[in-house]
């Protein structure tokens, strides 16, 4: 075997090393930020189970005060044991229409809780409970922790979509079969303001 041949099955060696060691890059790059998604998700649940928690006891005090607020507290009632019965998992996050569903069901329950928040008002007392403002100032503090949870699901969920998308990366995401991540959007309608008749 002549050297010049030698040569170049050297270089084309190289070539081919070089390009595996770059898709195994890319492949754990890919990897390391499909987990990040998954752990902001699970961040994402942690918080809204914590709203979930707080549900009952809310409308256990309320109702101590005013229980012929029947229809509110039922509306809450009914929208948290719809968020319960939707298994959030992080397989949810390649299923855009379950996704949906499941901020539906999220932001049902947080226009259910406005609602019970602004009925309150009608009651002083129940307003200078000491239970219920404990409840109240909890609930206030889990619905900031949400936004900042969403917050950082989109932040990575941008990143590892746009590192799925790049090209030539996205030549290797599409052989190892990464999917493109749905964002955590608000349910239609939810920019409103919930009306309250008294």
């Amino acid at each position: 075997m002549n050297r010049t041949l030698l040569i170049v099955l050297g270089g084309i060696a190289l070539v081919v090393l070089g390009g595996i060691g770059w898709a195994v890059g890319v492949n754990n790059d890919l990897v390391a930020r499909d987990q990040d998604v998954k752990e902001k998700w699970a961040q994402v649940q942690n918080v809204y189970q914590r709203r979930a928690d707080l549900v009952p006891n809310l409308v256990e005090t309320v109702k101590g005060f005013a229980a012929q607020e029947r229809t509110v507290l039922e509306e809450v009632t009914r929208a948290r044991a719809s968020v319960a019965g939707i298994k959030a998992t992080p397989e949810l996050l390649n299923d855009p229409q379950a996704l949906q569903k499941f901020q539906r069901a999220q932001s049902e329950l947080g226009g259910a809780l406005s609602r019970l928040l602004l009925v309150v008002e009608r009651y002083p007392e129940l307003r200078s409970n000491q239970n219920f403002l404990a409840l109240q100032s909890q609930l206030e503090g889990t619905e900031n922790r949400i936004t900042v949870e969403r917050r950082r699901f989109n932040e990575a969920v941008r990143g590892y979509n746009t590192r799925l998308r790049l090209f030539p990366g996205s030549l290797v995401a599409s052989f190892a079969g990464f999917r493109e991540k749905t964002f955590f959007e608000a349910a239609p309608g939810s920019e409103a303001v919930p009306k309250v008749k008294f």
